[in-house]
C-alpha cells in the first residue's frame, strides 16, 4: 500500500495554521492543480485529489485533532480497528466517529444524540464556476446510496407478512458495546445492524438487511451567495437503513472554481484593469463586466497610478439568503509600453526633456524617493 503523504504537506501549510490559512492554502493548490488546468496530466488529477482529501480532514476541527494525534491511522482502521468499516471519515461506521459523537453529539449539534438510529450518511463534491455561485444553481449528481429493498419493500423479510426475531446477539437493544483502550465504545450491533430484531426467512436480494445498492441521480439546489468549502446538508437524502430505521443524511460540498476575470472577498468582487500609460496620464473611461453579466463604464482621473482602487457600489457578490449584494473595486494597473517604434522612442525621448526641472511635480513619488536616497548618501 502506498505510503500517504502528510496532509500539512499537501496542503504546504505548517501543523498550527489557522482555519483561514487552511482555505487560502486550499484554494491556491486547488487552482494549481485543477484538472481543468490541467488535461491528461494524471499527477495533477491525482495531487488534486490529495489536497482535496487533506482539505476535508484539516477544516473539520475535530476530524482535524484525530489526524494531529493518530495521523492516518484514524481513518484506515489503523488503530486496531477504530476506523471501523470506512474510518472516521465514514459516518456511521463506528471508531472515532461513535467516540466524537458520544462525548461531544448533543454540545456540536450532532443528530445521533438521544440515541436515535439512522443510516449511513452520504458525502457529494459539486464543482461550480463563480458564476453559477452568484446566481445559484441547480446541479444533478449522481450519488452512490443505498435504498430501501425494492423487492421485500425494506422490510428484510422474503414473508409477505414480514417475521423477525429479538436479536441474539445485542437481545433487542439494537447496539453492542466493546473496550478499546480506555474507551467503551457503543456501535450498532453488527447482527441485526442496529434494529434490535433478526429476520426468519431473509429476502434473496437484501439477504434481510431490508436495503439494496442503487445508483440515484439527485438534483442539488445550490443558493445564490454560497462560498467555496460550503457543506449543505439535506436531511433523510443518505442511506436507507432498512425497516425501523431513519436515512441517513447527504452532505453536499460545494466548491467554487476560480474566474479569469473576478476574485472573489466575501461579498465583494475584485477586477484588475490593467492601462495604458497614455490612458492614466491622460485620463480616460473604460468599459467593465459585472459578474451579473451587465456592463459599467468607469472614468479614470488622469494621473491615475498604479494599484489605485475605485469602488461600484453594490456591484458585487450576492449575499447567501439576503437580496444584498456587495461592491466591486477596480484595481488598476498601469502598464509600460515595450517594443517601441523608432518615432515612439524619440516622442517619450522629447517628453523626458521636455519636463527638465518640473519632474518633481510631475512624478512626485519618483523624485521623493531619490531625495531620500541622495540624503541617505550624504549622511553616511
Amino acid at each position: 500500500m502506498a505510503t500517504k503523504i502528510d496532509y500539512y504537506e499537501s496542503l504546504e501549510v505548517s501543523r498550527t495554521a489557522s482555519g483561514d490559512e487552511l482555505k487560502k492554502a486550499f484554494r491556491k493548490q486547488a487552482m494549481r492543480y485543477h484538472p481543468d488546468r490541467n488535461p491528461g496530466d494524471d499527477a495533477a488529477e491525482q495531487k488534486f485529489k490529495e489536497i482535496n482529501e487533506a482539505y476535508d480532514v484539516l477544516k473539520d476541527e475535530q476530524k482535524r485533532a484525530a489526524y494531529d494525534q493518530y495521523g492516518h491511522a484514524a481513518f484506515d482502521g489503523g488503530m486496531g480497528g477504530m476506523g471501523g468499516g470506512g474510518g472516521f471519515g465514514g459516518f456511521g461506521a463506528g471508531g472515532l466517529g461513535d467516540i466524537f459523537d458520544q462525548m461531544f453529539g448533543d454540545m456540536m449539534g450532532g443528530r445521533r444524540g438521544g440515541g436515535r438510529r439512522t443510516g449511513a450518511d452520504v458525502q457529494v463534491q459539486v464543482e461550480i464556476s463563480l458564476t453559477e455561485a452568484f446566481s445559484g444553481v441547480t446541479k444533478s449528481v449522481e450519488v452512490r446510496t443505498r435504498v430501501a429493498c425494492e423487492s421485500c419493500h425494506g422490510s428484510g423479510s422474503a414473508d409477505a407478512g414480514g417475521g423477525s426475531t429479538t436479536c441474539a446477539t445485542c437481545h433487542g437493544a439494537g447496539k453492542v458495546r466493546a473496550q478499546q483502550g480506555f474507551f467503551l465504545v457503543e456501535r450498532p450491533c453488527p447482527t441485526c445492524h442496529g434494529s434490535g430484531r433478526t429476520v426468519r426467512n431473509p429476502c434473496k436480494v437484501c439477504q434481510g438487511t431490508g436495503t439494496q445498492a442503487k445508483t440515484e441521480t439527485l438534483q442539488i439546489e445550490i443558493p445564490a451567495g454560497v462560498e467555496d468549502g460550503t457543506r449543505i446538508r439535506m436531511a433523510g437524502r443518505g442511506e436507507a437503513g432498512g425497516e425501523g430505521v431513519q436515512p441517513g443524511d447527504l452532505y453536499v460540498h460545494v466548491s467554487v472554481l476560480s474566474h479569469d476575470i473576478f476574485q472573489r472577498d466575501g461579498a465583494n468582487i475584485y477586477c484588475r484593469v490593467p492601462l495604458r500609460m497614455t490612458q492614466a496620464a491622460l485620463g480616460t473611461e473604460v468599459e467593465v463586466p459585472v459578474i451579473d453579466g451587465s456592463r459599467t463604464r468607469v472614468r479614470i482621473p488622469a494621473g491615475t497610478q498604479t494599484g489605485e482602487t475605485f469602488r461600484l457600489r453594490g456591484k458585487g457578490f450576492s449575499v447567501l439568503r439576503s437580496s444584498a449584494r456587495g461592491d466591486m473595486y477596480i484595481q488598476v494597473s498601469v502598464e509600460t509600453p515595450h517594443h517601441l517604434t523608432k518615432r515612439q522612442r524619440e516622442l517619450l525621448e522629447e517628453f523626458e526633456k521636455e519636463a527638465g526641472d518640473d519632474h518633481a511635480k510631475a512624478s512626485p513619488e519618483n523624485s521623493g524617493f531619490f531625495a531620500k536616497v541622495r540624503d541617505f548618501f550624504e549622511g553616511r
